[in-house]
């Protein structure tokens, strides 16, 4: 068979260093691989060295809470800190203020994709050329994986290297501004407190009846 038309099924498995399988390590080796793995402690950079996943169980269900993370301008709802977003002259471009840090600009771009209920926020601190901040969200209807109504949400960011050094330090609105990256060891804090304020609001609004979503406080731009 010609190499182009090979498929991976062609291609034998016992040939790629490093596979752990039932097939070449066995049901104990298998077994004692994965306790060796298995620790009652870990060091803080395994556990949020380069991925920051948090998740949370909601009440409330899965389409209204997929359409009210992928309407931007509720962050300024439940994260602790994104603030007064209104539209730039891009489209789908937002600008805002992340009181994190005084007289701070953060660019805000959503994607979206109502079959998955994936919501991605593509954001960066000072301009908004390039959005290298990512952070990947994603709507579960609870039913599938828990048997009960509501909604399972789930958070990843990624430890992209501009988080460890400013890629435009020049843009900053003084020399002596922290980075966002400054900040990454308390991310998996951080967010658990505003997954919670996003479950505090969602719930809070379904279980009484309410309209979810909110309108933007701000369609002029700027």
């Amino acid at each position: 068979m010609s190499k182009e038309s090979s498929t991976s099924a062609d291609i034998p498995l016992a040939d790629i260093p490093g596979l752990i399988r039932i097939e070449n390590a066995g049901k104990e080796e298998l077994t004692a691989h994965c306790m060796e793995l298995t620790h009652a402690v870990y060091p803080h950079h395994q556990v949020y060295g380069q991925y920051c996943t948090i998740h949370e169980y909601v009440d409330c269900p899965p389409e209204q809470a997929y359409d009210y993370l992928r309407q931007g301008h509720h962050l300024e709802e439940w994260t602790c800190s994104l603030r007064d977003f209104a539209p730039t002259g891009t489209p789908g471009l937002w600008v805002g203020r992340d009181r994190l840090e005084d007289d701070t600009r953060i660019y805000c771009k959503v994607l979206a994709n109502p079959e998955a209920m994936t919501v991605d926020y593509h954001c960066s601190w000072d301009q908004g050329d390039k959005l290298w901040m990512i952070y990947l969200m994603r709507v579960v209807p609870a039913r599938l994986v828990l048997d009960k109504p509501g909604s399972v949400i789930t958070w990843t960011n990624c430890r992209h290297p501009y988080y460890d050094d400013n890629p435009h330090p020049d843009l900053a609105p003084r020399p002596d501004r922290p980075w966002v990256g400054d900040y990454w060891d308390l991310f998996y804090a951080g967010h658990t407190v505003e997954m919670h304020n996003l479950k505090a609001i969602l719930e809070h609004r379904h279980r009484g009846g309410l309209p979810v979503g909110s309108a933007p406080a701000r369609t002029v731009t700027r």
